[in-house]
């Protein structure tokens, strides 16, 4: 698949603080791209650079071809940036908002786009309503169906779900997945951890100026041990006499439940049931780690799970 975004040892500093110190990742065609990382970890700073909103102090970027520093006017023609806050007039109607954005662009013949973006995010009753009237989530649908205007190639979604309430986060996340079934390249920021394993094929962490891991949801998880059980007892006695047991296992109990962390092994698993042979055992669960284990290890908040490395031995 061919690549439509290209970073390489990207930097930004803002005085002496270094925001990005090696950036590097590219984005596939057509894909949703997902920058994760903390508050402050300068997603928005790379965002502000690929969209020629800010200047890099060192390496390169291109966006659709172009050099984003060299060819910042054919860069913003083939790309669209929604920002963390609905950038609408408030004075205006929903119409209104897009057909200024259009005659901004210089889009001839615009009346069509503009009812079928009205119709996709279901805004045609309140196509002639001030917007200062709209919801927040009205608003956030009205800002993006305003950056599709000209169908953009690429459009940059900087934590477009922030601040929204859960059904309009759903129905957000719908909205992304069409874009790109339709062939729009996404680029998606975001610190919400399901949004990012909900929406994208590629996932970069940013932590500390640098990608710490990419790839999909599940090439991810592969860093971490995949080791993991779930047993569920009764009653919290019956647990912690299990848990007596399990001496050669890092386990740790949960009321009546207790997690064991293994190497994923088929040995392992089988050698701490067999270790639980003749105890109450209700049930077991074989548990993966989640994105968020691997996030939080990846960015130095949680330690990875030691693990045996044969049977119960350690």
């Amino acid at each position: 698949m061919e690549q439509i975004i290209t970073v390489s040892h990207l930097q930004k500093s803002f005085k002496n603080n270094k925001v990005l110190k090696d950036l590097s990742f590219f984005v596939k065609k057509g894909s949703i791209f997902a920058l994760l990382g903390s508050n402050g970890a300068g997603k928005t700073t790379a965002v502000r650079i690929l969209s020629t909103l800010s200047m890099a102090d060192g390496g390169t970027a291109t966006v659709c071809g172009f050099d984003v520093a060299q060819e910042p006017a054919q860069v913003r023609g083939c790309i669209s940036l929604t920002g963390q806050y609905a950038a609408v007039d408030e004075a205006l109607t929903g119409r209104e908002n897009l057909n200024l954005i259009a005659s901004l662009k210089r889009l001839p013949k615009s009346n069509t786009q503009i009812n079928e973006l009205l119709s996709i995010f279901q805004l045609e009753e309140a196509a002639n309503r001030i917007t200062s009237t709209y919801s927040g989530g009205m608003r956030r649908k009205l800002d993006i169906a305003m950056s599709l205007l000209g169908n953009p190639q690429v459009i940059f979604l900087d934590e477009p779900t922030t601040g929204l309430d859960p059904q309009n986060r759903i129905a957000m996340w719908e909205m992304v997945k069409e874009l790109a079934l339709g062939g729009t390249t996404v680029f998606l920021t975001t610190q919400y951890l399901e949004e990012a394993e909900h929406l994208a094929n590629h996932i970069a962490i940013l932590h500390e100026g640098r990608i710490t891991a990419e790839g999909t949801p599940n090439d991810l998880k592969m860093v971490l041990p995949r080791g993991g059980i779930q047993l569920n007892y009764e009653s919290t006695e019956d647990a912690k006499k299990a848990l007596e047991l399990l001496k050669g296992y890092k386990a740790v109990i949960v009321k009546r439940a207790i997690d064991v962390a293994t190497d994923g092994s088929p040995a392992q698993f089988i050698n701490v049931l067999s270790l639980l042979e003749g105890t109450p055992l209700v049930s077991f669960t074989h548990k993966l780690p989640t994105l968020e284990d691997v996030f939080l290890t990846l960015i130095g908040e949680k330690k990875p799970v030691e693990t045996p490395t044969h049977g119960g031995e350690k």
